[in-house]
């Protein structure tokens, strides 16, 4: 799910992008129609343009009968080849196919091609029929580059978004650094208060260690949200002072175009689900901002019994060149992920862009 936010906010489905070549085929076999719309013709057109339909799934398949329908449109009386679909046939062969189906396609659409110019050109030099005879491969090739950069592009994405899960991480880690840090000096001061009045007042000196127990148990509880966070040796820690649901109301007004609304009875929340509100709002209106300028934020903070849940929503329209939401959804899905609870992000039925997050609380002692 995050993946394929991440992989394209507005990318035209393939459904749709099928639907258009069957369109292009279609409208260019019945409107080149040099012979007039016979039956043969439209038969031809409407076969290549339903081919269109399948070339994602079945490639291969679809290549070798848009080449048969090709050789078909060619023989005599007079004839209009539909090229078309067997150009796209060709192309969807190297972009959908495996390397060695893409190879052997080609090699056949070549061979068949080299066969039929040398046929038909008598007396024809032979760059010119190696010319005619190669150019199918030129569709193969165009279509296998086209996949050569998707994959390299779907590489890239896997590497920073795993490279913004450590970031994540990292600041994670840093954020226990203050927790552990705070709890720890309280223990130490209520032992050292409960060590000096034992003698005098046995019964204060208990009540004392019970709060410090009670103190190592929310610090436990703590921990077992963040387990497998590493932390880089030597990173400064940020100061987090200003991290928190507390903060949210500055943050929804310097964002300049959303609102809050807090529902159910508001709780203290353990700080790791505490900051990790705090970022998914934060990240998700960065995004609004960078991918929607303009566009219209609401931010619903829902208290309910044992856990507390996040939305942040949008009305944006996409940009032109608008293809990703940013790395940043990865790291909110680690974060939430570490807090037990569960992100869903994504295009919403009634247009813009919506991230849901809910998160359980720690049960405290």
């Amino acid at each position: 799910m995050i993946a394929g936010a991440v992989r394209g906010r507005w990318r035209l489905p393939a459904w749709a992008s099928d639907a258009g070549a069957a369109a292009v085929v279609l409208a260019a076999e019945l409107g080149l129609a040099s012979y007039g719309l016979g039956a043969r013709v439209v038969l031809l057109a409407v076969a290549g343009a339903g081919l269109m339909l399948l070339r994602r799934r079945y490639p291969a398949s679809v290549a070798v009968v848009a080449g048969v329908l090709y050789l078909i449109g060619t023989q005599p009386p007079e004839y209009d080849a539909p090229v078309s679909s067997a150009l796209i046939a060709l192309y969807g062969v190297g972009r959908h196919a495996s390397g060695r189906m893409a190879i052997g396609i080609g090699a056949l659409a070549v061979v068949v091609g080299a066969v039929r110019s040398g046929a038909g050109w008598e007396g024809a030099s032979l760059a010119s029929v190696l010319t005619v005879g190669l150019s199918p491969a030129a569709p193969v090739a165009a279509g296998h580059i086209v996949r050569l950069r998707a994959e390299l592009l779907h590489r890239r994405q896997q590497q920073a978004a795993e490279l913004a899960v450590r970031e994540e991480r990292r600041r994670i880690a840093r954020e226990l650094h203050d927790v552990i840090a705070h709890h720890v000096s309280v223990m130490s001061l209520y032992m050292g208060v409960a060590r000096r009045t034992i003698p005098l007042d046995p019964g204060r000196a208990e009540e004392t260690l019970r709060t410090g127990e009670d103190t190592a148990r929310q610090a436990m509880a703590e921990m077992r949200h963040l387990l497998d966070v590493l932390r880089t040796d030597g990173e400064p820690v940020d100061d987090q002072a200003d991290v928190g649901v507390a903060r949210l109301p500055g943050l929804v007004e310097e964002s300049g175009n959303a609102t809050l609304e807090v529902a159910g009875e508001a709780v203290e929340l353990p700080t790791t689900v505490d900051h990790a509100v705090y970022r998914i709002v934060q990240e998700a209106l960065t995004n609004t901002r960078k991918h929607a300028a303009g566009a219209r934020s609401r931010v619903l903070l829902t208290y309910q019994p044992g856990l507390v849940e996040v939305e942040v929503g949008d009305d944006g329209q996409p940009r032109p060149g608008d293809v990703g939401v940013g790395l940043g959804l990865a790291g909110m899905a680690e974060r939430v992920s570490l807090c037990g609870g569960e992100l869903r992000a994504g295009p919403s039925p009634r247009g813009g862009f919506v991230v849901h997050a809910r998160i359980p609380l720690v049960e405290r002692p």
